[in-house]
């Protein structure tokens, strides 16, 4: 079943995540894209019934105000306009209101009324929808899926065996920057238990060599982003008739990787880090839904819950919490930290409240005592954030007793560490991960 579309542009708004999940909220499925959208572009989405021009205090891109064009006026397509001149759409509203409910007010008869659109928006319909995308865009050609085993290439992988089967092959690279136990989890997990069609390349050493004395996180991600893609086109030459790459680029991985009215705030190895050169096409078919939708898309395709709610797991890795130039000691602190925050989360009931939890090593070492005498070595950094949609959020406020047994672990169990300390910045003004 095809779900009706409101299509956001973007024009100059810091809120269009926030209208689009409130859109979605009502039931109709939405889109954000660019304010220079063309009408051919426009023509080429599917079932649009609305369009929703959403002004705001971005609209000056390098020096000059920026506008919608006439021919996207008109399309025929009914219009709102939210702070914005809508001297050439039937309606206007001066800007959002603060609460959702009240958002959602204003949005109703919009949609509803004026657009005529249907509340059909639900993951059945997405999951039947973007299995029939992907037939079109593939037909019967192969496709090669970077299988981290985290949440979003979990939930691709399962999709594109859905819609494509044994034309899907896995491919899943240790770069030296998993998690302890993570590579063999994934292994068993994905080939054994669910039969995939899957490849495991160990490059872990080829990884660090190019990240060697690299301490720049955005040059970091962009190398790990790089050699992802040459990993894949070597194992790609190894088969027959691969010409897409399938990856798990969320909405979130776009906005941070900055937008034409929004600027970077980090880039994703998915989006900021691919070569120009890359020889792949690509199959993104979580591209517009926000984390909390792609686990719900999971559940819907029959994926565990153990898989659907894994902690969230960044594509570069360990690689970006262990701060500045990656060494092999500092990065086995990182490794070894996580699992005991990891064990003990686990123990305290805190790993089914707690959204994302992880450990961070600096580069930068302490002066501290050990075994009655003189210590300098480095600081562990906890982090525990809870979120919905990985766009804002909150510190857990942990209970003084388990940040004591974890401390008590760490310094003890884990080289070349001897402070722990625990990170309660939110999101803004922090990023939920240090780099």
């Amino acid at each position: 079943m095809k779900q009706d579309m409101i299509v956001i542009l973007d024009l100059g708004s810091e809120r269009n995540t926030e209208i689009a999940r409130a859109v979605r909220a009502l039931g109709v499925y939405s889109e954000i894209h660019p304010h220079d959208i063309t009408a051919e572009k426009l023509a080429s989405l599917p079932n649009v019934k609305g369009l929703i021009v959403n002004g705001g205090p971005n609209h000056i891109v390098d020096g000059k105000e920026i506008f919608v064009s006439d021919e996207i006026y008109g399309a025929g397509i009914p219009v709102l306009a939210v702070a914005h001149d809508a001297a050439k759409t039937g309606e206007k509203i001066a800007q959002w209101p603060d609460k959702e409910e009240d958002i959602c007010a204003v949005l109703k008869p919009f949609l509803f009324d004026t657009c005529k659109a249907e509340a059909n928006w639900n993951m059945k319909n997405f999951v039947a929808d973007q299995i029939e995308l992907v037939k079109q865009q593939v037909g019967e050609k192969k496709v090669l899926l970077a299988l981290s085993g985290g949440v979003d290439s979990s939930v691709v992988a399962a999709l594109l065996i859905k819609a494509i089967g044994k034309n899907l092959t896995c491919v899943h690279v240790n770069h030296g920057l998993l998690r302890k136990g993570e590579p063999e989890q994934v292994v068993e997990v994905f080939r054994n238990q669910m039969n995939a069609n899957l490849i495991y390349v160990d490059a872990s050493d080829r990884f660090l060599g190019k990240l060697k004395d690299v301490s720049d996180p955005e040059q970091k991600r962009k190398i790990i982003g790089a050699e992802f893609i040459r990993v894949f086109e070597e194992e790609a030459r190894k088969l027959e008739g691969i010409e897409f790459l399938a990856q798990g680029t969320i909405y979130p991985d776009i906005v941070e990787s900055g937008t034409k009215t929004a600027k970077m705030v980090k880039s994703h190895h998915n989006v900021g880090g691919l070569p120009e050169d890359m020889q792949f096409k690509l199959v993104e078919p979580l591209y517009y839904l926000f984390k909390d939708e792609v686990r719900a898309c999971g559940l819907e395709l029959g994926l565990p819950d153990s898989m659907v709610y894994r902690q969230p797991f960044p594509g570069p890795g360990l690689g970006v919490r262990c701060l500045g130039a990656i060494t092999r000691d500092r990065l086995e602190a990182v490794r070894e930290s996580d699992a005991i925050l990891r064990e003990e989360f686990a123990a305290a009931g805190l790993d089914k409240k707690v959204w994302q939890y992880f450990t961070v090593v600096p580069d930068f070492k302490s002066v501290g005592v050990r075994d009655n005498a003189r210590s300098f070595e480095y600081p562990v950094i906890l982090r525990a954030v809870n979120t919905i949609d990985a766009m804002t959020a909150s510190i857990e406020p942990l209970d003084w007793q388990v940040l004591n047994r974890i401390t008590n672990r760490i310094i003890h169990e884990v080289k070349g560490v001897n402070r722990v300390c625990y990170d309660l910045t939110p999101k803004p003004t922090g990023t939920i991960e240090w780099e």
